[in-house]
């Protein structure tokens, strides 16, 4: 991304996270890097990262909890370990991971959680098994979780309007450090607001951003998807004077750190925005547009998916803006959008004339 030869945020993050998987593998069973080898091809250093996680947690519980390996460090498991596992031990394994600790500290997972960490697990033996590097495969044995529906948390649009109003006229209440702090960051909190709720872009999409990607002539912006795939998203007039009112009154004002000069938004400390600041950011104005609705960055997202969708009632335009790779999951995603639809309906047809 970017036009010139600097290091962009996304290849900084990918180059950091290929040395924390490089670090966690460090006390894995060495038989457990050729899986992490051969799944590079086809999948993203965040999911390798993810599958490492997982699987360290299944290795740390049968040390912990299986008097078998209670003798052995984590390094020393083997595939012959594995080998001899029954069904009965996964089934042990995931009772253990809806409340367990380790190390002082106390974790738990839900039916989501509990679901990819065996997933995670099979795929992990199977890719022995192809191999017949391994003759057992317990997991197979055992069911998955089943996975209930969550309901759609999303702002309605009297909800986006009041935020938006908020973000951009809150510090008329505010005096002092509070006002100046508000003001100074104002017109960009309200070109990120808008343009999570003008495209729907992800929030690692936002913060990698930088200026060389906003390409005014034709209305859009140069991200990075998942698994590294560069797409154009356009944007509405909205974004566009949001965007360029933050460019030409804020952003063209701050010195920036060394390595960041390019980056789109920066924070207090003139480096690149974090994720976790604007999720703190979007946390702290929703919060007091709504306290029924937990509302996220991936919230917005929600937000503005239900908005085009009931716009143009178009699903397969929702999941290409969105990038979902799949369309299946964009509708399931929105299906109860086509509940409304089906009810209005029900009223449109009038049998009898009064």
């Amino acid at each position: 991304m970017g036009t010139s030869n600097h290091q962009t945020y996304h290849q900084t993050k990918n180059n950091d996270n290929v040395a924390k998987l490089r670090n966690l593998l460090k006390t894995f069973p060495p038989f457990s890097k050729d899986f992490f080898r051969a799944i590079e091809p086809t999948s993203s250093i965040n999911t390798r990262i993810g599958y490492a996680y997982d699987i360290r947690t299944f290795l740390r519980y049968l040390k912990a909890a299986n008097p078998a390996f209670s003798d052995k460090t984590m390094a020393q498991i083997t595939l012959q370990d594995l080998d001899c596992l029954e069904p009965v031990d996964i089934e042990e394994y995931l009772e253990y991971l809806k409340y367990y600790e380790f190390e002082g500290k106390t974790y738990t997972n839900d039916e989501r959680g509990i679901h990819r960490k065996l997933a995670s697990l099979r795929k992990f033996y199977l890719y022995f098994q192809k191999r017949e590097r391994l003759s057992n495969n317990p997991t197979t044995i055992v069911d998955m979780p089943k996975l209930h529906d969550r309901e759609i948390i999303r702002l309605d649009s009297d909800e986006v309007a009041e935020l938006l109003y908020l973000v951009e006229h809150a510090g008329e209440h505010m005096t002092g450090k509070k006002k100046t702090f508000f003001e100074k960051n104002k017109y960009r909190n309200i070109a990120i607001f808008t343009l999570f709720l003008g495209t729907g872009i992800r929030v690692s999409e936002c913060v990698g951003l930088d200026i060389e990607d906003i390409d005014f002539r034709e209305n859009r912006i140069r991200i990075m998807r998942k698994g590294g795939k560069e797409e154009y998203v356009y944007f509405g007039e909205e974004v566009e004077h949001a965007l360029k009112d933050y460019i030409s009154i804020s952003r063209e004002q701050i010195q920036p750190r060394e390595g960041h000069e390019h980056a789109l938004f920066y924070s207090i400390q003139r480096r690149r925005i974090s994720v976790q600041a604007i999720e703190n950011l979007v946390e702290e104005y929703a919060g007091q547009i709504t306290s029924f609705k937990h509302i996220t960055p991936h919230k917005l997202r929600s937000t503005y998916g239900t908005a085009l969708y009931r716009e143009t009632g178009d699903i397969y335009l929702v999941a290409e803006v969105l990038g979902h790779n799949d369309v299946n999951t964009t509708r399931k995603h929105y299906a109860a959008l086509d509940d409304d639809k089906k009810r209005s309906a029900a009223s449109a047809v009038t049998l009898r004339k009064k």
